[in-house]
């Protein structure tokens, strides 16, 4: 333990991995949620469609894209548990009622776009492919989730925040995901889009700083669109108290096979950009650039 963290370590039975936690070097905390690849057996064997359709919910090895950053010394947050176990993106106010034995939409007044659409905290369907149950879950398999897994993972997010805050005075959370090919306004296909909620859980020099790394390195970058970020920034973005929070979406066909199945050689070169993005970051926010530019 160090300053009330665990080691590096994680303990076997825990459903992410930790790096980088027993120092703050970095105030930058890089996040993956979504590329856990650990299926849990009740999941599988309740499978209403062959189990590989459930890698159209993954962040597909978007953990890959991490590694850089984690051998520089970035502290990290890793999900172990995919995607279809339980959404780390979503509120865990977010239950599809029709999924859950016994349960109905009066328990669940305010149900989100997400949610009717089969992407709850649990995802419940799929575009093009239907109904991923044989059976419904019981409010317990889900409750259970959320206090085993969901819960831990925000609350250490929260822990590792404040303890880099209290250390550099700020902090930054970089959540990163992994998307499908989007094209923009000019047929250009958008390799990076960054989200902060419009603004709400990030400063936008932050933003504008990260947008440009990548615009230098000749790829084409949006912000807010189509991906603005979810929960994940709205629970841990906090800028009035230095606390920063953006969403980083990488396009797969920068970094996957055709398939979009397995890594190409280019993940090393999308991790390396990744790792010198938080470096930038790292040194604007600590103040160090304007450090040496007095003396």
């Amino acid at each position: 333990m160090a300053n009330g963290v665990p080691a590096d370590s994680s303990p076997s039975d825990s459903s992410y991995s930790l790096s980088n936690i027993t120092e703050f070097n970095f105030p930058v905390l890089v996040s993956v949620p979504h590329s856990g690849r650990e299926y849990p057996p009740e999941l599988l064997d309740n499978l209403n469609v062959p189990a590989s359709h459930l890698l159209r919910l993954e962040d597909r090895y978007v953990d890959l894209l991490a590694a850089s950053a984690i051998a520089s010394g970035f502290p990290a947050i890793i999900a172990r548990k995919p995607r279809a176990w339980v959404d780390l993106n979503r509120s865990r106010m977010e239950i599809d009622p029709d999924m859950v034995v016994g349960m109905d939409s009066a328990q669940t007044p305010h149900i989100s776009k997400k949610v009717r659409g089969g992407l709850g905290i649990v995802p419940r369907r799929l575009h093009r492919v239907g109904n991923l149950w044989r059976k419904k879950w019981l409010l317990k398999d889900i409750t259970d989730r959320i206090e085993t897994d969901h819960e831990p993972y925000h609350e250490m997010v929260t822990h590792l925040l404040d303890q880099m805050r209290s250390v550099h005075g700020c902090a930054l959370l970089l959540d990163l995901h992994s998307m499908p090919s989007v094209f923009d306004e000019k047929k250009r296909r958008v390799g990076f889009v960054i989200g902060d909620r419009f603004g709400r859980s990030c400063e936008s020099r932050y933003v504008e700083l990260a947008a440009g790394h990548f615009r230098m390195y000749g790829h084409q970058v949006q912000t807010n669109h189509p991906y603005s970020g979810g929960y994940i920034l709205e629970r841990h973005g906090r800028p009035t108290r230095n606390i920063h929070a953006f969403q980083l979406e990488v396009d797969r066909a920068l970094y996957l096979d055709r398939e979009m199945r397995e890594p190409v050689a280019a993940a090393q070169s999308i991790a390396e950009l990744i790792q010198s993005c938080c470096l930038m970051l790292a040194e604007q926010i600590s103040g160090r650039e304007l450090l040496e530019a007095a003396e």
